[in-house]
C-alpha cells in the first residue's frame, strides 16, 4: 500500500475498531493531518507512552490568557493543562482504537479536574496531567470507573480541594458535530459540557477529610511548600512527571 501524501487523509484503525465496524458500531472519521501530527499518532500507540509523552511537556499555566485547545493546539504549543491533555489522549487513542471517554472529577472548590480514562484486560486506568502529583494517571489496574475516581479522593485535598462527585462522557457521543478534536482555536464547549454532565456523588468522611487537609497543610509548611506523594496505593499511579520526581516545585493552582 502507498504511503499517504502530507495533506492525504490518514487515520490507523487498530483491529478493535475493525471488530467494533464489523458489529455495526460506527467508523472512525478519516481526518487530514499535517505530517507532524501523523507521526505523532503512529508513535504513541498505547496508554503508558501517551502518558510519558505529555509527562514531558511544559505546564499550559496560561500565562497568556485561559485556553482550552484541542489535539492540534497541544501538538503547537507543546504544552497542555489538564483538560488540554485529556482531550489530547482522546484523539491519539480514539485512533488507536480506544473511545474518547473522559472523567470529569467535580470539587468542591470548583477547581474540577479531568483525565481520560480507558480499559485493558487489567482493568480500568486513566492518563492526566496535573499541577499536583497526585492528579496524574493511574495504571489499568481499577475494577470499576468508580473505584479509578476513589483513587483521586485522598490526593485531592488541599488547601481548598474536596472531590465530589464524578462522570464519565464519551466525546464522540456528547459533543455531536463539534470540532474538538482538531480545532485550530479553543474547545469551550467541551468544558461546558463536562459542568453540566451528570455527575455521580462520591461521599467521604468529614473527619477524614480534617485530617487529611491539615496533615497536607503541614507537609507543605514544613517542605518548602512541595507538594506531597506520600499517598497509599501509589504503585498504581502512572509514572509522573519529572518535576515531582526531582525535588522540584510546582504551583499551588490545583489541575
Amino acid at each position: 500500500m502507498a504511503t499517504p501524501g502530507p495533506h492525504q487523509n490518514w487515520s490507523p484503525i487498530s483491529a478493535r475498531q475493525q471488530a467494533a465496524s464489523a458489529v455495526g458500531m460506527p467508523k472512525m472519521p478519516r481526518i487530514p493531518l499535517t505530517p507532524r501530527e501523523r507521526a505523532l499518532v503512529r508513535t504513541l500507540r498505547t496508554p503508558a507512552v501517551v502518558q510519558r509523552w505529555l509527562n514531558a511537556l511544559a505546564y499550559n499555566t496560561e500565562a497568556d490568557g485561559e485556553s482550552q485547545r484541542s489535539f492540534r493546539g497541544v501538538v503547537r504549543t507543546q504544552s497542555a493543562h489538564c483538560l488540554e491533555a485529556a482531550l489530547f489522549a482522546a484523539v491519539v487513542l480514539e485512533q488507536h482504537g480506544y473511545p474518547p471517554l473522559v472523567m470529569s472529577l467535580e470539587s468542591h472548590d470548583n477547581l474540577d479536574h479531568v483525565v481520560f480514562v480507558y480499559h485493558s484486560a487489567g482493568g480500568w486506568g486513566s492518563i492526566a496531567r496535573s499541577r499536583d502529583p497526585g492528579l496524574h494517571g493511574r495504571r489499568p489496574v481499577f475494577r470499576t470507573v468508580r473505584e479509578l475516581a476513589r483513587s483521586y479522593v485522598e490526593p485531592y485535598v488541599d488547601y481548598s480541594g474536596r472531590l465530589r462527585g464524578y462522570g464519565v462522557a464519551n466525546l464522540a457521543e456528547a459533543m455531536g458535530s463539534y470540532d474538538w478534536r482538531w480545532a485550530p482555536g479553543n474547545v469551550w464547549k467541551v468544558e461546558q459540557m463536562l459542568i453540566d454532565w451528570p455527575h455521580v456523588r462520591l461521599k467521604s468522611s468529614d473527619a477524614r477529610y480534617r485530617v487529611l487537609k491539615r496533615k497536607y497543610r503541614e507537609f507543605r509548611e514544613a517542605n518548602d511548600d512541595r507538594k506531597p506523594v506520600y499517598y497509599s496505593g501509589r504503585e498504581r499511579w502512572a509514572p509522573l512527571p519529572p518535576e515531582f520526581t526531582r525535588g522540584g516545585r510546582a504551583a499551588s493552582r490545583r489541575s
